[in-house]
């Protein structure tokens, strides 16, 4: 079976939420579709670290792929939202990086709420931000992951937080990373140049995030292959999700996603 273009998630599916290591066959898995012409982008949320970085990071534990096969919010940041007056929240080196960016932080009249991941969010932060938007600061999240998965224990994502802030002040937030139409529509762009006339229905998403990267991708016409290596441990602890609707593949790692793959089933 051929496969036009891949999109594929990395925490939790190439690399483990708790120690960062590869999972289970994602080295192996990466290297095969390099080696065998497969189109594939690497699409990550990664806030935490300069774009080189983490790339550099990824390749030092073992995984093959050029700089045109890696996509992630920092790199779509200024075309959504230009260097401006932010309040924002995430982690000590998100802020750090930012600031780098050109970005002011303003946490008494800023323009816009920006939101990434943190393990240690506070009730006086919601009230902050609350209070922001409800005197005309846009809201924006770096992504809209559904769990934020970190040391084996799992918060409530960007995406959680993006929407308990639009109920309470009824504003409307965008998003800069996943699974925003923006962002794979970027990632698509990267697939087209290495195989030109491919589709959104030409596309499989590998994730471990149902709710926060596959039902989006679904919507846009790709298919979804969910992986049970991070943040969703089973079909049953999706919930309502599958009761909607189900992914294409569910698989326990990417590994096992390829092993599908090789006998035509993925």
């Amino acid at each position: 079976m051929s496969l036009k273009g891949l999109m594929i998630d990395v925490q939790g599916t190439l690399i483990d939420d708790i120690d960062k290591r590869p999972i289970d066959g994602a080295v192996e898995t990466l290297s095969a579709l390099k080696e065998g012409g497969v189109p594939f982008v690497l699409v990550t949320n990664n806030t935490k670290r300069e774009s080189e970085d983490f790339k550099e990071f990824l390749r030092g534990s073992g995984f093959s792929f050029d700089d045109n096969q890696y996509l992630d919010p920092l790199m779509v940041l200024e075309s959504s939202l230009p260097p401006s007056s932010v309040a924002a929240y995430g982690t000590k080196h998100f802020l750090e990086l930012l600031q780098k960016r050109g970005y002011t932080l303003d946490y008494k009249s800023p323009e816009a709420v920006l939101v990434s991941v943190k393990d240690d969010y506070c009730s006086d932060e919601f009230a902050a931000m609350i209070e922001a938007l409800l005197s005309g600061a846009r809201l924006v999240g770096m992504h809209e992951t559904s769990l934020y998965a970190k040391n084996g224990r799992r918060y409530p994502g960007v995406g959680a937080i993006l929407k308990m802030l639009s109920f309470a002040t009824g504003r409307d937030y965008f998003v800069v990373g996943k699974p925003s139409d923006k962002f794979y529509a970027e990632a698509l762009k990267m697939l087209q140049r290495m195989e030109p006339d491919t589709g959104w229905k030409d596309v499989t998403v590998i994730s471990d995030d149902l709710a926060g990267d596959l039902k989006g991708a679904r919507r846009m016409g790709m298919r979804t292959a969910l992986v049970l290596s991070g943040k969703v441990k089973s079909l049953q602890e999706a919930g309502e999700l599958c009761r909607e609707w189900k992914p294409d593949l569910v698989a326990q790692n990417i590994g096992e996603w390829f092993k599908s793959y090789e006998e035509g089933a993925a």
